[in-house]
């Protein structure tokens, strides 16, 4: 199948994250462009300025019409979020047309180019953005689809600046539905297999089990960059040509040494196959970031970037938006921003916060994310959460999900160890302006909280100038 066979491309959820910068793939090439969303978004409008057609109803006739006459020219990329209820995608599928999921899609764009593919349950994005961005960053010509915004590229599509005889390809390999089932990279990196999505799965073994298939999917000769935190049957799972690099921390392959915070940043050399980096200060802070940024760094160190290049590149990175992302920093206060939603990146996210704010008091303002989520972590939400001083816990944020009875935030609320208050998002702002009791604040969660951020940033800025 070619792509460009069609000359009209349809996206059911254009406004998400991966499926726009699919979207957006697609108007650069020149293909006519429309979806629909819910919700229009920054994202959205950026799209729109490019090019695209976008509506926000569930109605067929808001469909372009050029698109429902040409169904032979029009390929339909739906999200797995678009429920089988929708008005549009009943239509679409009861009239024939060729309907494909976004990883479908991400498959055969990239079935022909070198590929470096990074998984795993949590880390994926930040360490893709990361490869992405040293390879930008050192000159080499890449395609990139990544699930944030790079705030170093200012955009979660990257385009090559000139074609190679085999182009190369950076994607976030997305675990979710098994997706990442549909990509053959030349170089995998494995993050961690944390259970997850068991909505889907149903227990820990069938996820693991998916991702020692994707692992069996690495062409010959390749490479697998495995964190030591995840299952370690993916080592044997392989082809037997292609080589396993175990990464960490300490007492791995590869390795950081000498890892210290110093003026808020991670500094670190490393060693690794055939690579030796010195001594490099990483400005996105967090252990897990160190982790994320050494597999991103022999990563690019086997495609042949030298490690002088890969260490200025390091220096320059600046991160994902909502990956511990410093929104407002004073003397009296500091406010951060993470898009965690996993009890294992809650903690590797507060952790981190606590050793780069010692002794703070920490306030975390946390939306769970998905009834199924809560109910399967609820134990290791409360662990995890209670390592904060103060958690102001919203209600559940449902994205593709009905409510599940009795799976409240209620019962996070009650298992959590430390101070703790139960609220709604209208009454966070009204709140925050009575009650300064922290000096570090953070919003955490992968719903729509983020859209109490930039309210937040306005409201400490304006305390802050009342109280000059």
């Amino acid at each position: 199948m070619s792509l460009h066979q069609y000359r009209h491309i349809y996206f059911l959820g254009i406004g998400g994250i991966g499926m726009s910068a699919l979207a957006r793939w697609f108007l650069a090439k020149g293909f006519a462009v429309a979806g629909y969303d819910k919700t229009p978004t920054p994202l959205t409008q950026k799209m729109e300025e490019e090019g695209a057609t976008i509506h926000f109803e569930d109605d067929v006739s808001l469909i372009p019409a050029s698109f429902r006459e040409n169904k032979a020219e029009t390929l339909v990329i739906l999200t797995p979020a678009v429920p089988v209820t929708h008005a549009e995608r009943q239509y679409l599928e009861r009239e024939d047309f060729t309907i494909m999921k976004r990883a479908q899609v991400l498959g055969l764009l990239t079935k022909d180019q070198y590929l470096v593919a990074v998984a795993g349950t949590h880390g994926k994005t930040t360490t893709s953005s990361m490869v992405a961005h040293l390879l930008h960053h050192a000159g080499v010509s890449i395609s990139a689809f990544l699930g944030g915004i790079s705030t170093d590229l200012g955009s979660n599509l990257l385009l090559p600046h000139r074609e190679e005889a085999r182009a190369l390809a950076v994607v976030e390999a997305d675990e979710y539905d098994r997706s990442f089932l549909t990509l053959h990279p030349d170089i995998a990196v494995v993050t961690s297999t944390d259970p997850d999505h068991l909505d889907i799965y149903g227990e820990k073994e069938a996820l693991v089990e998916s991702f020692r298939q994707f692992v069996r999917q690495i062409k010959p000769n390749g490479y697998l960059l495995l964190n030591h935190t995840a299952d370690q049957s993916l080592a044997e799972a392989v082809n037997s040509s292609v080589t396993v690099i175990g990464y960490g921390l300490e007492k791995e392959e590869l390795a950081a040494e000498g890892v210290q915070i110093a003026g808020g940043a991670m500094k670190f050399s490393a060693k690794g196959r055939n690579f030796l980096l010195p001594q490099t200060a990483l400005q996105v802070p967090g252990f897990h970031n160190v982790e994320n940024v050494l597999a991103a760094a022999q990563a690019v160190s086997l495609l042949g970037v030298p490690a002088e290049k890969i260490s200025l590149g390091i220096s320059a990175y600046t991160g994902v938006k909502r990956r511990f992302e410093k929104v407002y920093a004073s003397e009296k206060r500091v406010y951060l921003d993470d898009y965690a939603h996993h009890p294992r990146e809650i903690e590797a996210f507060l952790q981190s916060v606590r050793a780069l704010y010692p002794g703070q008091r920490l306030r975390v303002i946390f939306q769970p994310h998905l009834f199924t989520r809560t109910r399967d972590f609820l134990e290791g939400f409360a662990r995890s959460l209670s390592l904060a001083d103060e958690v102001w816990l919203l209600d559940i944020y449902p994205a593709r999900e009905h409510p599940i009875p009795g799976i409240t935030s209620v019962l996070l609320y009650e298992q959590l160890e430390t101070k703790k208050l139960l609220l709604t998002k209208k009454e966070v702002l009204g709140l925050l302006a009575k009650d300064l009791d922290y000096k570090v604040l953070a919003t955490i969660g992968a719903g729509d909280v983020d859209t109490l951020v930039p309210e937040i940033k306005i409201l400490l800025e304006e305390m802050e100038h009342v109280l000059e």
